[in-house]
């Protein structure tokens, strides 16, 4: 029984998003994606390649001082962990206000290793969630 036990597998799956009140992405049509300076795995560009196909026009570099020439900023942050190989474990994604920072919608990805997901399966499941949330 302790032999199965140890190979049995925990898979934890999790997907989460939200609105801010009075917050309508059906407004945006222009989306500038922040990239995080320790982003080695281009996850800015996976998610403005998944942003285009939704039909926006999307670019993507670095933090700006100023506000952003966009009608939404995306920022995220990625969590990759080992077991077996690196994956990544967790993706969060942030649509803000590209004047304030203000976050107006926001989705979460979490996948440990039995579950886990390829960084596009993980933008497209985040971009999902986000674009079909509702305002609380």
């Amino acid at each position: 029984m302790l032999a199965a036990l140890s190979l049995t597998g925990c898979a934890v799956n999790k997907a989460t998003s939200s609105l801010s009140p009075g917050t309508d992405l059906n407004s945006i049509k222009s989306v500038y994606v922040v990239k995080l300076p320790q982003d080695g795995r281009h996850i800015d560009k996976i998610i403005k390649a998944h942003l285009e196909k939704r039909g926006y026009v999307v670019t993507n570099g670095p933090v700006l001082a100023g506000p952003y020439n966009a009608d939404v900023a995306v920022t995220y942050a990625d969590k990759w962990v080992w077991d077996i190989t690196m994956y990544m474990v967790e993706l969060s994604v942030n649509l803000r206000d590209p004047k304030t920072g203000f976050p107006l919608a926001t989705g979460n990805s979490f996948h440990t290793s039995m579950s886990r997901k390829s960084p596009d399966e993980m933008v497209d499941e985040v971009l999902n969630n986000i674009f079909s949330a509702t305002p609380q």
